[in-house]
């Protein structure tokens, strides 16, 4: 062996062990793990600044944060759901037997149509009108007068927690009062928000949730108010009895606005009225001469157009005499 075959063989001994050295050494002895410990122990963590907000900003921010939530809810409640829609007309009716009904109900009519010699055309739009616009015309009417009982005693339910508050009652043992001695659908209503507080909702959000049931800016105030009093704290008695004589404002707001619109309906009902009473006038006195109505195919193009603009009247006339505030 040459003397430049060894000091080959030793430099490359050297170079093996010096890269070991770097490499393995100190995943080897437990050194680069203590280096990472040690490291942890003294890197610099990022100090928590204190906050430095006064108890009246913590509050607004609270009470911005609830009204957003209510703000969110209201938005949610304008969209229903079939299920909703009927929980809001107060029956207890499930999703499949209101459209069973429905499909019945438009069946049916399509069919009494059809038999009478109406002609397929007609018998399929009476059909749809009544299927599908029957059973939601009912859900709407029932919905209407649900809500115009609510607002009748509602004030007086508000009347009966301001009492109850101001004896000493807290206000989930005044609620069951109402629950006990108020006439539907208040009782209905309340009883919904005691059984929601009961498995552990707050009753500030329980009591938004009626909102939801009841799409009614009066039921809306009543969640807001004591969603702000469990938030922020407060005299409840006075913020209620405040809430009572505005709910009561704004009902004899509604009587006066029902009173002195009652004219102008009046006079809507009778213009409205005119044409198909005068058509039944003219029938009964000289048959031959309106019967071409129904009887010529120009008489019928005249009958479609007539109802279309009477009905786009009356709808421009009921939209002139609506009053929301």
């Amino acid at each position: 062996m040459t003397l430049q075959t060894i000091a080959l063989m030793f430099l490359v001994t050297v170079s093996v062990g010096g890269v070991a050295w770097v490499f393995l050494y100190p995943m080897l002895s437990g050194e680069k793990a203590a280096e990472e410990r040690f490291g942890s122990v003294v890197r610099a963590e990022p100090v928590r600044k204190v906050s430095t907000r006064s108890p009246q900003r913590l509050r607004r921010e609270q009470l911005e944060e609830t009204l957003n939530e209510i703000e969110a809810r209201g938005k949610k409640a304008n969209s229903p759901s079939l299920a909703v829609r009927i929980g809001r007309a107060g029956l207890d009716w499930s999703k499949r037997k209101f459209i069973t009904i429905g499909a019945v109900l438009g069946v049916s009519v399509f069919a009494l149509t059809w038999l009478a010699g109406g002609g397929l055309l007609a018998a399929l739009g009476l059909g749809f009108a009544a299927g599908g616009g029957v059973p939601t015309w009912i859900l709407n009417f029932l919905r209407k007068r649900r809500e115009a009982k609510f607002l009748e005693h509602f004030p007086d339910a508000v009347d009966v927690i301001v009492r109850g508050i101001k004896a000493g009652l807290p206000l989930f043992d005044s609620m069951k009062v109402i629950v006990a001695d108020s006439p539907e659908p208040i009782r209905s209503e309340f009883r919904a928000i005691l059984e929601t507080q009961t498995v552990g909702v707050p009753l500030g959000e329980a009591c938004g949730r009626l909102y939801e049931r009841i799409p009614l800016a009066e039921a809306n105030f009543f969640g807001i108010v004591v969603a702000i009093q469990q938030q922020a704290g407060g005299n409840l008695s006075e913020a209620l009895g405040n809430l009572s004589r505005v709910l009561r404002d704004r009902k004899k707001m509604k009587e006066k606005i029902k009173a002195m619109s009652m004219e102008a309906k009046a006079s809507a009902s009778i213009i409205g009225a005119l044409p198909p009473i005068v058509m039944l006038t003219v029938y009964i006195t000289s048959p031959d001469y309106i019967s071409l109505l129904w009887t010529h195919p120009t008489g019928h193009v005249l009958l479609a157009v007539s109802a279309a603009w009477m009905t786009a009247g009356i709808l421009v006339m009921k939209k002139m005499i609506n009053f929301d505030f």
